[in-house]
């Protein structure tokens, strides 16, 4: 049986196809000396003191359907950056998430904090797509890319000056994923073939991670507690979607998670 994962790459290979049609990659190439000079993502989740938080800008998800029904993505963003986020992760997968690409455009003409594009990564036409919209680094899945590939666009990110959040979900693939040349790694607590979400699994395997790389958990972080949880283990950064997009406030559930009481104070 196909899974959904399956599906969504099948997807965006398509997608990919088409984008380089309609705009060949030498056309995106010369337009790279009017992109935005990229921010250090990375240098933004390693600041001393308590986990810093990548927040999510997410109108839907495959799982869950429609997470936000007035999604206005700038106003979100800036009020993550008023609420204290270290980055903004946007989603940009149109036909599985509906995100856009012109989302993270407009955000990125919005806001000053770092951006993560958070798609299927699977060629570097989307690396150099995410450059010319604003991204100062990208998301790569390593149960999308085999191993030969995943290192290949570590490396093409970094030549474009992306920085990469390297993200997986099977522990057998941690290993390549620390030899990978990316110092970001990112544990998804939910699996991408049946969405079940456990936050234990990043605890699992946090102590198997280098202590120069830089652990991020996704998914599932959902009150104080689990966060401060994910910071014993050693964890510096959460990336946190549906939990935002879902509050009635925005910006008060992030001061609760970040710990800010409603005085401003921690």
């Amino acid at each position: 049986m196909t899974t959904i994962l399956q599906k969504i790459v099948a997807s965006k290979r398509t997608e990919i196809e088409e984008a380089r049609r309609a705009l060949p990659e030498k056309e995106l190439e010369r337009l790279l000396d009017n992109a935005p000079a990229p921010g250090d993502f990375q240098a933004a989740l390693e600041r001393p003191g308590a986990v810093q938080f990548i927040a999510e800008v997410k109108k839907a998800s495959p799982s869950a359907g429609i997470l936000r029904t007035d999604f206005q993505p700038v106003a979100i963003a800036q009020t993550y950056e008023r609420h204290g986020a270290a980055c903004i992760s946007v989603l940009t997968d149109k036909p599985f998430f509906q995100g856009d690409l012109s989302h993270l455009s407009a955000i990125r003409k919005g806001v000053a904090l770092p951006l993560l594009r958070k798609d299927f990564i699977l060629d570097r036409y989307q690396l150099l797509e995410a450059r010319l919209a604003g991204a100062d680094a990208v998301l790569l899945i390593a149960e999308i890319l085999d191993r030969a590939t995943l290192p290949r666009l570590v490396k093409q990110a970094e030549e474009l000056g992306l920085q990469t959040l390297v993200e997986l979900y099977d522990k057998e693939n941690l290993p390549r994923v620390i030899h990978s040349g990316s110092r970001l790694i990112g544990v998804n607590n939910r699996n991408l073939h049946d969405f079940v979400t456990r936050l234990e699994h990043t605890l699992e395997l946090a102590a198997q991670v280098p202590a120069e790389c830089c652990l991020v958990s996704e998914s599932g972080i959902r009150t104080r507690q689990d966060v401060l949880r994910l910071q014993e283990a050693g964890v510096r950064a959460v990336l946190v979607g549906e939990t935002l997009m879902r509050a009635p406030d925005i910006g008060a559930r992030l001061d609760e998670l970040r710990g800010i009481n409603l005085a401003g104070n921690s």
